[in-house]
Order: C-alpha cells, then structure tokens, then sequence
C-alpha cells in the first residue's frame, strides 16, 4: 500500500499532489545546486526562487541583510502589510496565504492621483507610488516589495533616510537595465531596514512573488513550533 499524500499546509500548494510536485522540484534543485553558503533560515527563500525561474544563478546573486528573515517572519506573523512597485505582484500573491495571515496588499502605480502627480513632478508612477503609501503611513513596520521599478526602490531609500519610512523589512529586487543594480547597491548601503536583495541586472516580480511565499511559508513554520 502506498503512503499517503502529506496535507498541504496553507502556504504550500492547495491539493496534496500539488505538494507533492512541488516539494519533487526543491529536492530536484537541492540535488542539483551543487555548494551555497545559505543557511538553513535562508535557504528556503533561494530555493523557491530557483524553483520561479528555474536559473540557479540565483545561487548567489540572492543576498540576506543578517536579520532580513526573521524581521520578516515577525512581520508576517502580525500581518504586516505588503507596500508592492505593482499590480503583477499584488495578483501573483496567494489570497488563501495572505488570508491566514491577515495580511493586505497595497500598490499605487495606476492610482489616477499618482499618475497625475508623476506627471506634473515629471517623475515616475513608482516615485509618487511610495510617496503615496508613505503619506498613508504604510511604510511604518511594512514589508516594502520592489520587483519592477528601480525608481521605486530608490524613494523608499530616500524616504528612509529622510525618517519618513521605516519598514520592517524591504525586497529590492527590481530589474532592468537603467538604475536597476544600482539601486540594490543603495539599499545595501543605507541599511536603515534589514533587505533582502538579488545583486545585478536580475529581479523581476516572479522572484518576489517566490521569495514573498517562501517567508509566509517560514511564519507559518514558526508557528507550529509555538
């Protein structure tokens, strides 16, 4: 008689088999990542990048502010909200996920305000986006997700160093060719927030996404140890 399925968790696939598909494809990238310095609170989060975008450069180019995975966690466990550059990460996000944890996902760039501002500023939406999310006081103790906008990216480091913003945790993970790599190298540089960040040219809102629902499925983890 074969064993039967695990239940999925509620961060994990919603049907047992898709579990088990999906927990095939992180033993298939364990076996064949070969070395990473990652720890083990880490890890999880490169893995399921890897599992997005199946480029295992990720191996590497991820890299962890030392408490970026626990501030996390703890935000998530108190249902920070998310503060996203997008529409296409608010959409990717799991709503049965952001449910268990009561967490709301707020992203301005195609508010008629916003663009309105940008125009006249002649500045980006992304800009006058976490400007907007600062006024509104979704900064403070937020998980900031940039995937798409360096701009974006750019303001939550100046609003942060202006003590205007102070989340609790921030994905830089835009990418692109103007600004991209260089705006990761400025949040790394300021560290007025534990970051989580892919180094260089790469990004995109599939890996935030992945990393999103990598440390949603970390909290949940802790807290069936409670």
């Amino acid at each position: 008689m074969t064993n039967p399925l695990p239940t999925p968790r509620v961060t994990e696939q919603l049907t047992a088999a898709g579990a088990a598909i999906e927990h095939e494809s992180f033993a298939i990238i364990d076996r064949e990542v070969g070395a990473h310095a990652y720890p083990a609170h880490e890890w999880p989060v490169v893995r399921r990048m890897i599992h997005a975008s199946a480029d295992f450069e990720m191996n590497g180019l991820v890299q962890f502010h030392p408490e970026a995975v626990s501030a996390a966690i703890a935000a998530i466990r108190r249902g920070a909200s998310f503060i996203v550059d997008v529409e296409m990460i608010r959409v990717g996000l799991s709503k049965p996920r952001l449910q268990h944890f009561g967490i709301e996902v707020h992203e301005f760039i195609s508010d008629p305000e916003v663009i309105a501002a940008a125009k006249a500023a002649n500045t980006t939406r992304a800009v006058m986006a976490m400007r907007r999310a600062a006024e509104q006081g979704l900064l403070a103790g937020s998980v900031v997700a940039i995937g798409n906008a360096p701009t974006a990216l750019l303001e939550v480091v100046r609003l942060m160093e202006a003590g205007q913003a102070q989340p609790a945790v921030v994905l830089g993970m835009p990418v692109g060719f103007v600004s991209a790599a260089e705006s990761k190298e400025a949040l790394i540089a300021s560290n007025r927030a534990p970051w989580i960040v892919v180094r260089g040219r790469k990004g995109g809102s599939t890996l935030v996404v992945a990393a999103l629902h990598a440390l949603m499925a970390l909290a949940e983890t802790a807290d069936s140890e409670r």
